[in-house]
């Protein structure tokens, strides 16, 4: 059996029908809808495979038009908008099922040196990952145990991660909390070095805290949920090479929530410091009917 870093990188090894169109894997799972990284990341892997090879991504502009099915394959359509010089730009569009689900804009940039550059300093401070739980070893140390379904998600889950603030689990421990969060992430196994692997590796796991930032205020990241929550778009500009089976600092906020809607925006830093990522989404928020 593959570990779940192999899997992650076989659901992105995409299958070529016909040129400038994919097919992906969509993996039968208990979820409702399929999970918005993954089909970021294979789309970027699709626009990725009509390049030359010689200029990396460094932005992409997504939206996420309708949920897709779990276990149904998806075809991504690649349009090859512009080969300039020093940028090319591909749009693609994801289908499921003769549906339009997923746009993704994505820009490549043949690597340049300016003569200057900076950066802020990390907004805090955080423990070394080594350093914290991991999130099966924080719900193991709550519930004196890990319940099934959450030891069967632990086992296929890509990314070990952790978070820099220990799990809230009560409304008295989020209360006057401010919206913000962060975790230190990696693959849980070597990725190979395809650079446009770990590219659209973190591309998928962009996606799995972000909206955490805007929860905060409301209600507890675990136990019962009093929202349900989607993916309405996403945005990422990549600053610096990276890998993303070595530890990154998924550091997060949310400036606003209103009108249904919230914000997040996210920055990932290398252990050293170094700004590699950074991420803007949108996500609906809507109250469960009790």
């Amino acid at each position: 059996m593959t570990n779940p870093a192999e899997q992650l990188v076989g659901l992105l090894d995409l299958e070529r029908i016909e040129v400038d169109i994919f097919r992906g894997r969509s993996p039968e799972e208990s979820l409702q809808r399929v999970f918005g990284g993954q089909v970021a990341g294979q789309a970027l892997v699709a626009a990725g495979r009509t390049t030359d090879g010689e200029r990396p991504v460094h932005s992409l502009h997504a939206y996420f038009l309708r949920p897709g099915r779990p276990g149904v394959p998806i075809v991504y359509q690649v349009e090859r908008v512009r080969d300039g010089r020093s940028f090319t730009t591909r749009r693609v569009t994801a289908v499921q099922n003769g549906r339009t689900i997923f746009n993704l804009t994505a820009s490549f940039h043949r690597p340049e040196e300016a003569g200057f550059e900076h950066q802020l300093p990390p907004a805090r401070i955080v423990p070394d990952p080594q350093e914290l739980p991991t999130v099966a070893d924080e719900v193991r140390e709550h519930l004196g145990g890990l319940p099934e379904a959450l030891e069967r998600m632990a086992r296929r889950q890509p990314f070990d991660i952790r978070y820099v603030d220990r799990l809230r689990w009560t409304s008295e421990e989020i209360r006057d909390a401010d919206p913000r969060s962060a975790v230190w992430m990696r693959a849980v196994g070597p990725l190979g070095d395809d650079p446009l692997v770990h590219t659209c590796a973190l591309t998928y796991a962009s996606d799995m805290t972000l909206l955490d930032a805007v929860r905060i205020p409301v209600e507890p990241l675990w136990g019962p949920r009093g929202f349900d929550m989607a993916s309405l778009d996403h945005a990422m500009w990549f600053h610096r090479p990276f890998r993303a089976d070595e530890w990154f600092l998924y550091d997060q906020e949310s400036p606003v929530a209103t009108g249904g809607r919230g914000l997040a925006r996210g920055r990932i830093y290398d252990r050293s410091g170094q700004l590699l990522v950074s991420v803007v989404q949108e996500g609906l928020f809507r109250r469960l009917k009790a």
